[in-house]
C-alpha cells in the first residue's frame, strides 16, 4: 500500500503529456459512465437490467485499469501493455456477451454466448503472446488473433447473431447493427496498434510507433458507446 501511495505521489503529468492526459480522461469518462449505468438500473424492466448492468461493469472495470495505467505511464512513460490486456481480457468478452443478451428476446441460445466469448479470448491471448512473449513470431500470433477477430465480425454481420437480430426486428435489429459497426470500425484500431507495436511484413508499410493515445480514445468510445446503445435499447423497450 505504501509503494502504491508513493507511486501516486511521484507520478506527475507534464502539461504537454497528451498520452497521460488521455489516460486520465479515459479513467474519468468511464467511471462517470459506470455511475450513469448503475444508477439507471431501477428504471428498466427486469429483462433489460442485466444488459445495462453489464454495460456498467465494462466501463467500471476499464476505469479501474485506466487509473493504474495512468499511474504506470506517469511513473515510467512506457506503454502499459500488461494492464491493457488484463483490461481487455475482462471487458471484451463482456462486450461480446452484450450481443447475446440483447438477442435473447429472439431466442438466442447459450451456444452463441460461449462461441463469442471463445473467439474474443483467443483473439486477446494470441495478441498478448505476439506483443510480449513471442515478439519474434508476432506475425503468426497476430494472424491467429486476426482470424478470431474476423470470426466475431462474421458471426454478428452474417452468422447466427445476424439472423436472430433480423428475426427480432425493430429496436433490437437497429441496436444490433450499431454494435456491429462498433466492432467493424471501432475495433479496427486494435489490430492496427498491434502491427505498429510489433515487427513483421507490415513494418515496412506502417512503420513503428506508439498508439496509446488512439487506444485510449478508441477504448472510451467503444466501451461507453456500447453501453449507450444498450441503454437506449432498454429505454425504448421499457417505454413500450
Amino acid at each position: 500500500m505504501t509503494n502504491f501511495m508513493h507511486l501516486s505521489l511521484v507520478a506527475k503529468l507534464a502539461p504537454d503529456d497528451y498520452t497521460g492526459f488521455t489516460f486520465f480522461v479515459g479513467c474519468m469518462a468511464m467511471m462517470a459512465a459506470s455511475a450513469f449505468f448503475f444508477l439507471s438500473l431501477s428504471q428498466f424492466d427486469k429483462k433489460w437490467r442485466t444488459s445495462v448492468l453489464v454495460s456498467g461493469l465494462i466501463t467500471f472495470i476499464a476505469a479501474v485499469h485506466y487509473f493504474y495505467m495512468k499511474e504506470y505511464w506517469g511513473e515510467f512513460h512506457e506503454s502499459p501493455t500488461f494492464f491493457r490486456y488484463v483490461d481487455w481480457i475482462l471487458t471484451v468478452p463482456l462486450m461480446c456477451v452484450e450481443f447475446y443478451l440483447i438477442l435473447k428476446v429472439a431466442g438466442a441460445k447459450t451456444a452463441l454466448l460461449w462461441k463469442m466469448i471463445a473467439y474474443s479470448v483467443v483473439m486477446l491471448i494470441t495478441g498478448y503472446l505476439g506483443e510480449t512473449l513471442f515478439k519474434d513470431q508476432a506475425q503468426i500470433w497476430g494472424l491467429i488473433s486476426g482470424i478470431a477477430y474476423f470470426a466475431i465480425a462474421y458471426e454478428i454481420w452474417l452468422g447466427s447473431a445476424s439472423k436472430l437480430a433480423k428475426a427480432a426486428g425493430g429496436a433490437v435489429l437497429e441496436s444490433h447493427k450499431i454494435l456491429c459497426w462498433f466492432v467493424l470500425v471501432g475495433w479496427a484500431i486494435y489490430p492496427l496498434g498491434y502491427m505498429l507495436g510489433t515487427d513483421g511484413w507490415y513494418s515496412s508499410i506502417l512503420g513503428k510507433g506508439s498508439v496509446d493515445v488512439a487506444y485510449n480514445i478508441a477504448d472510451a468510445i467503444n466501451k461507453i458507446g456500447f453501453g449507450l446503445v444498450v441503454y437506449n435499447l432498454a429505454v425504448k423497450s421499457t417505454d413500450k
